[in-house]
């Protein structure tokens, strides 16, 4: 057990009563930062893109909290994961977040090289170095567990965390089997530094409590007051809204600038779906398009998003097709979000600084998810299940962006 560097009684009043936002430190301090990437995100289940971000005969580097790690896919279609390390002297085999494509992989420091199974193919000067045939066959590229869910790819860094499908609980490949997640494709992409603490983003994606301050845009298309939680059986959290009357979808005027996804049905066609699968991917599903945001923390008070708009593959090729309707719209709304979550980091580092109660009914998601990190600061792991009890009694409340 690796307990969070906070106050222990501080970290368990956040779940008294209606509950509080987290201690202060939670937001500010490096350490905690540096606790949450290697327990948090290590620990978990780590969304770092599309399945179609990594095709055959290519590899990709990305970071899952402290580690650095090579997405690779052969011509056989399976995604593997390996630590971006060669196995000679250490050094990275792709610099972070870049790419490379063909049938191999040659570490740029002393041109070892690896094929895309993870498997060391030859190296200089091999028989001098004493490097036989069997040799070669344990200086593999260490493996990393890796998933893809309904089109997007997950790292688990440490391996402690259980299978993916056990992770996030069997409900939600029910849920979003309509909306065929795994065939759509992205067709506009914004990125944004937030200068605000990863949680503080995720605190205000599951409330809508603050849309009818800062959001008109969004409460001329989905009334706050709308929708409802979802009870979760795994590590994600959220719920719906419902778009008001005479409006197709969540865009500036309220029309759609495409049609609905094909095997939609009923309420389907009315509602929008807000989820976190834990703890970095924030997925908002409208009755025609996908938004997603994926949240890295690049430092105590300040967060990188890569925010995506996927729609189903004859929608992008429909002559006349601009998914403009979908990303002027977001933009706007997160540009909002992004200033709202700002000033928040501003008052959690003020000396004044005190957590407040949440409000029962209107930030009861928020409650979730402060519980999930105040239960992973005290036990030193992710717990198995967001809890939807507070207090032992099931909650309902509304959510929003």
């Amino acid at each position: 057990m690796n307990p969070a560097p906070l106050d222990r009684a501080a970290v368990e009043a956040c779940l008294a009563g209606s509950g509080t936002m987290l201690p202060q430190g939670a937001y500010t301090d490096q350490a905690v930062l540096d606790w949450e990437r290697k327990v948090v995100f290590a620990g978990g289940w780590v969304c770092v893109g599309r399945a179609g971000d990594v095709p055959a005969r290519t590899r990709r580097a990305v970071g899952v909290g402290d580690d650095a790690v090579l997405l690779m896919r052969d011509d056989d279609g399976v995604l593997r994961g390996f630590y971006n390390t060669c196995r000679h002297r250490a050094h990275e085999l792709l610099p972070c977040g870049t790419s490379s494509t063909g049938r191999f992989l040659t570490c740029p420091y002393h041109s070892w090289v690896y094929d895309n199974a993870g498997r060391l193919h030859k190296v200089p000067y091999a028989e001098a170095s004493g490097i036989d045939d069997a040799a070669r066959d344990g200086l593999g590229l260490v493996p990393v567990a890796v998933a893809e869910w309904h089109g997007f790819v997950f790292v688990n860094a440490s391996g402690s965390a259980p299978p993916l499908h056990r992770y996030l609980g069997p409900s939600l490949d029910t849920r979003f089997a309509p909306y065929e997640l795994e065939r759509i494709e992205v067709a506009g992409r914004h990125e944004y530094v937030v200068e605000a603490n990863w949680k503080l983003l995720v605190e205000n994606y599951q409330e809508c409590y603050h849309c009818s301050t800062i959001h008109p845009e969004l409460c001329r298309v989905s009334s706050p007051d709308s929708g409802g939680s979802f009870e979760p059986d795994g590590l994600w959290i959220g719920g719906d809204m419902e778009l008001l009357d005479g409006v197709a979808t969540m865009s500036l005027d309220g029309r759609a600038g495409a049609p609905p996804m094909r095997a939609l049905t009923g309420r389907q066609l009315r509602d929008v779906v807000y989820l976190q699968l834990f703890p970095n991917l924030l997925l908002s599903v409208h009755p025609d398009y996908v938004m997603t945001h994926v949240l890295e923390p690049l430092a105590p008070d300040r967060t990188n998003v890569v925010c995506e708009w996927l729609f189903p593959p004859e929608t992008i090729a429909a002559d006349g097709f601009d998914p403009a309707y979908a990303v002027d719209f977001w933009d706007v709304t997160n540009r909002q979000d992004w200033a709202a979550c700002a000033g928040v980091q501003r008052g959690v580092a003020s000396r004044g600084y005190r957590p407040g109660p949440l409000s029962p009914g209107h930030e009861d998601t928020v409650f979730q998810t402060i519980a999930v990190l105040a239960r992973a600061y005290l036990d030193g792991a992710l717990p198995a299940v967001t809890s939807s009890d507070r207090n032992g009694s099931h909650v309902r409340q509304q959510t929003g962006t």
